[in-house]
């Protein structure tokens, strides 16, 4: 017995037909002699009936079956009775009436019922091979695999190249850590697992293959959260010849074929943008979820002079490196209502993003009347209160939350703040998907740690090249310039959560050293790093850039999941473990001697 159809493509048109299904037993039923299973494949489910009068030793067969027993059958379509019939199910008109049967393996008894809710994420991703069967798992990897195809189909019609870039590769560490992987053939030295494929798609730039894509695997061993794993897809694509504008138009024209084509949805074009000053203005965030309708108003000006201490000393703050204060309001339609104890959540929630502190002001009734409740409204002159009223469109019932501090501080904190009352209120608009471009970014960032500049993106992120005009690092510039310096990086955000970022890249070797320089990395470590790109450069190099989709994310935010491990096969935890195999694990210290390896690592206790 051939298999002749899956088990969800069985319909009203097939009655009389015969058909052989495989798959599993997904529930088995015995009404009074009559036995009824649904069998499932990744399809979905149909309805087999065992009956006792037309086929008795197969019933007798059938008395035996059991929840996931893997069968081959074969059987004649029919129309279910009438009432019996469940409209709810793509197969639910009909049924087949089983004749033949073959048990091709049994099955133990589960850990877990694949429709019981509730089971705990450790035991699903013990028992993955499991909770991979059970159908949103089933949808959302199929899912997933339409919007692959979507990309690959799309991108060749725009005439791109799908060419792979090596996984084995040197370091090159410029953020996260590598992993790496030492070589028995070349004692002592390391390769290590691709971040991102970037030097490489540059290389491919320079060699003329002009518009290059790659569904890329990357590696980065970093600390992980819902939206991070150490091992993780992205659609990665370059182009020659092109300004920001040109990368952003295809990406929004690869975005628009795959809500076409996967989702059954038009996405609005063009996307629009924001620019990173703009974002950090209006949302304190430079991923804003515009589905929210609040934004964050500065009143640092007009609180120069305030007799509230807290906001007077922020605001005449200085300095760079978000070392400048700031004063922020974020205002709350209708939250007069929210009581105390709501009020004192919010104030321990911004704790987390360093606030020392949440201001509140009620407007419960005009100012002029002392229709203002907070403890800080007697600081304020009535001109403030006008101005405050003016600034953030304040009216009576609202509530309005303040931020004083480092800019850094009073953004994080107030910009993550506002998602959180924004979703808490339901004061999200009707829009399901969002989508923002966010661009201009700072070209460098300052590390504390380092005590140097880093890239926002990477060392190879191109600058606005009208802010690094008379700009030489070897004059000793000071760190306000070097922070005012923009880049042509930008950022695809949906919902709130970055699904994309790209760079139109340097392609002249001159401004790479200079960028280089800016980043503190001498002429001689540029070498040892980056000396074969570097080299490249040399040799005509076109103008070129590029994006990369995180695809996991993106995946995960269409589907309305919370973790991008419900959309990947087999995902590590949050420690970048693997509880179906046990990964990382011990090897065989022959293996170590090979490589010439030897564990420091002493166990506890």
């Amino acid at each position: 017995m051939n298999r002749s159809d899956y088990c969800n493509a069985i319909r009203e048109g097939h009655v009389g037909q015969r058909v052989t299904l495989c798959g599993w037993v997904n529930r088995r039923r015995d009404h009074g002699g009559v036995i009824f299973i649904d069998l499932r494949d990744r399809t979905g489910l149909v309805q087999v009936v065992f009956s006792p009068e037309r086929h008795p030793a197969i019933h007798r067969q059938a008395h035996e079956l059991r929840s996931e027993f893997v069968l081959r059958l074969s059987g004649e379509v029919a129309r279910r009775p009438q009432e019996t019939e469940n409209p709810k199910l793509p197969t639910g008109m009909i049924e087949v009436i089983a004749d033949q049967l073959e048990v091709l393996n049994l099955a133990q008894t589960l850990p877990f019922q694949l429709d019981e809710e509730g089971v705990g994420e450790s035991t699903r991703l013990q028992y993955r091979f499991l909770d991979l069967r059970r159908p949103e798992m089933q949808r959302n990897l199929q899912f997933r695999h339409r919007v692959t195809q979507s990309v690959r189909r799309a991108l060749d019609a725009e005439g791109f190249l799908e060419i792979e870039t090596p996984m084995l590769t040197r370091s090159t560490p410029e953020g996260a850590r590598d992993y790496l992987v030492p070589s028995r053939v070349n004692p002592g030295q390391f390769y290590a697992l691709p971040q991102s494929p970037q030097l490489f798609k540059q290389l491919l730039m320079i060699a003329g293959y002009d518009r290059y894509f790659q569904v890329a695997r990357c590696f980065r061993d970093e600390d992980l959260r819902a939206d991070r794993q150490p091992e993780f897809t992205q659609v990665d694509l370059e182009m020659s010849f092109v300004e920001a504008n040109d990368v952003m138009a295809i990406t929004e024209q690869l975005v628009g074929t795959l809500f076409q084509e996967a989702m059954q949805q038009t996405l609005p074009l063009p996307i629009p943008r924001l620019t990173y000053a703009e974002a950090m203005a209006r949302y304190g965030l430079d991923a804003p979820d515009l589905r929210i309708p609040l934004e964050l108003t500065d009143l640092t000006a007009m609180m120069r002079q305030t007799g509230f201490k807290v906001f007077a000393q922020a605001a005449n703050q200085t300095g760079n490196r978000g070392g400048r204060g700031l004063v922020k309001a974020l205002r709350i339609p209708g939250g007069a209502t929210l009581t105390r104890k709501q009020i004192d959540e919010y104030t321990e929630f911004v704790a987390i993003y360093g606030a020392k502190g949440l201001a509140w002001i009620k407007l419960n009734g005009p100012w002029q009347e002392d229709g203002w409740q907070s403890p800080i409204v007697k600081f304020f002159s009535a001109e403030e209160k006008a101005a405050i009223v003016a600034a953030t469109g304040a009216q009576i019932g609202d509530l309005l939350f303040f931020g004083a501090d480092q800019a850094s501080v009073v953004n994080e904190s107030l910009g993550r703040l506002r998602v959180k009352v924004g979703k808490e209120l339901h004061l999200l608009n009707d829009t399901a998907f969002s989508f923002v471009w966010v661009t201009e970014f700072p070209l460098l960032d300052w590390d504390n740690e380092a005590r140097r500049h880093v890239a926002v993106h990477h060392p190879f992120t191109a600058p606005m090249l009208e802010d690094l005009h008379g700009l030489d690092p070897a004059a000793g510039l000071a760190a306000p310039h070097l922070d005012e310096i923009r880049s042509q990086a930008y950022d695809l955000v949906l919902n709130g959560t970055e699904v994309g970022g790209g760079s139109i890249r340097i392609h002249d070797p001159a401004l790479q050293q200079k960028m280089l320089a800016f980043l503190g990395i001498e002429a001689a470590e540029a070498e040892e790093k980056f000396g074969f790109l570097l080299k490249a450069l040399d040799f005509g190099a076109p103008p070129h850039g590029g994006l990369a989709l995180g695809l996991d994310r993106l995946v995960a935010i269409l589907l309305g999941v919370d973790s991008i491990r419900d959309v990947i096969a087999f995902p590590k935890t949050q420690r970048a473990g693997c509880l179906l195999t046990q990964a990382p694990s011990a090897v065989d210290p022959l293996q170590l001697r090979e490589l010439h390896l030897r564990s420091t690592h002493q166990p506890k206790g």
